[in-house]
C-alpha cells in the first residue's frame, strides 16, 4: 500500500501490517483513511473505538484508501461522503460504483469547526498570509473578509498541510482542524471561524462485503441505482417502489456514468435495514425494474443529537408487513378463517 509522504508532510510511522483474511463478524483492526494525519477524517476515525485501538494508516486519495481494502491491505477505510455545506464528495460516489463491491458498515458525522492558528499569539491585523485548503477557505469566506481582510489566502493540499506550513513559518497562520493545533505546537488565534456554525461532514466506513449487522431500529440503507433510459417514468418508478412501502428517502444524488452524455447513476439513502420485510420487498422491486442496483450497505444512523426516527404511515410499518406475510402464507395453505 502507498503511504502519504510528500513535501512538508511527515512520513507515516504506522504500518498497514501483513495481508490477512478477515473472517465475517471479525472486528477490523487495520484502518486506512483519507490523509494526511491531522485532518477531519482522522478525527472522525478516532471516534471509532476499534480504530483508536487499531492501526491507522493515511492514504493519499479516496481511490487509494478504497483500493487498500479491496486488495486486503486494510480491513476498513474511512472516507468523506458528504458535507452539509459543500454537498456530496464526487470522487467517493464514483469509486463506490466502480471496482469490486464495498459496503458501508458505519457512518460517522462530526461537526466541522475550523480554527485560525499560528506559531505564537499574533494580532489579527498583523497576519499577511493564511494557508488553507480551498474547501476550508470557502466555508470561512465571510469570517476571513470580516476579520483578516488584508491577508492573502494561500491554497494548500489539506488542512494538515496548512497547519504544517504555519508551524514552519512559511505562512503567518493557518485555517485548520482543531486536531492539527497540538500536533504542530500552534496557538489558536480564533476558534469556530466557519460561516456555518452547524456545518457537519458525514464519513463512511467501508469494508469488503459480508453479512450486514442486525437492525438497530434506526438504520440507513444506501444504494446505487441505474435506471432504464428507454423507459418513460423510470425514476418515478424507482421512487414509487419506496413510497408505496412507507420507506423514507433521506437522500438522492445523481452522478454521470461517464459512458455517454445523459446517463446517470442515482445514489439513494433510505430509512430501514435490508433484513426488514418492507425494505426487502422494495429491493426486490428495484431489482426488477432497474438496469442495475448496487447494494452499498445497511448500517445504524449516526445522530449528533437524540432524535425520534420518522414513523412510517399507518399500515406500512415492519409489523404491518410481517402480519400481511403471515396472512398470505395462511391463504396459500388454504387456511381461510
Amino acid at each position: 500500500m502507498h503511504l502519504w509522504v510528500g513535501p512538508g508532510l511527515p512520513a507515516v510511522t504506522e504500518a498497514a501490517g501483513p495481508r490477512l483474511p478477515v473472517m465475517p463478524g471479525t472486528p477490523p483492526t487495520r484502518f486506512v483513511y483519507l490523509g494526511p494525519e491531522g485532518t477531519f477524517t482522522e478525527a472522525a476515525l478516532r471516534t471509532i473505538p476499534a480504530a483508536e485501538r487499531g492501526v491507522r494508516t493515511p492514504a493519499r486519495s479516496v481511490p487509494e484508501a478504497l483500493e487498500a481494502v479491496r486488495a486486503g491491505d486494510a480491513d476498513a477505510a474511512l472516507v468523506p461522503l458528504e458535507n452539509s455545506v459543500g454537498g456530496a464528495v464526487p470522487v467517493t460516489l464514483d469509486e463506490l460504483v466502480t471496482g469490486s463491491p464495498l459496503v458501508i458498515t458505519r457512518e460517522v458525522v462530526i461537526p466541522v469547526e475550523f480554527v485560525l492558528a499560528a506559531r505564537s499569539r499574533t494580532p489579527l491585523g498583523q497576519i499577511r498570509s493564511i494557508a488553507a485548503h480551498p474547501q476550508a477557505s470557502a466555508q470561512c469566506r465571510n469570517w476571513l473578509l470580516a476579520n483578516v481582510p488584508d491577508a492573502v489566502i494561500v491554497d494548500v493540499l489539506s488542512n494538515a498541510a496548512a497547519a504544517i506550513s504555519a508551524a514552519s513559518g512559511e505562512h503567518d497562520a493557518a485555517l485548520c482542524a482543531p486536531i492539527g493545533v497540538p500536533r504542530n505546537g500552534l496557538t489558536v488565534l480564533a476558534d469556530k471561524v466557519a460561516d456555518h456554525a452547524d456545518a457537519v461532514t458525514r464519513f463512511a466506513l467501508l469494508t469488503r462485503p459480508g453479512p450486514p449487522g442486525e437492525p438497530s431500529g434506526d438504520d440507513v440503507t444506501s444504494l446505487a441505482v441505474s435506471i432504464r433510459h428507454d423507459q418513460v417514468g423510470a425514476l418515478l418508478a424507482v421512487l414509487t417502489e419506496l413510497a408505496v412501502r412507507g420507506i423514507n428517502l433521506s437522500r438522492i444524488e445523481s452522478r454521470p456514468t461517464g459512458v455517454q452524455l445523459g446517463t446517470y447513476v442515482f445514489f439513494l439513502d433510505c430509512t430501514g435495514h435490508v433484513a426488514e420485510a418492507r425494505l426487502g420487498e422494495a429491493l426486490q422491486g428495484l431489482r426488477r425494474i432497474c438496469a442495475d442496483v448496487r447494494f452499498l450497505g445497511s448500517y445504524p444512523r449516526h445522530r449528533l443529537t437524540p432524535e425520534t426516527p420518522v414513523a412510517p404511515p399507518r399500515g406500512l410499518s415492519n409489523t404491518d408487513f410481517a402480519d400481511s406475510s403471515v396472512w398470505l402464507a395462511q391463504l396459500r395453505k388454504g387456511d381461510i378463517a
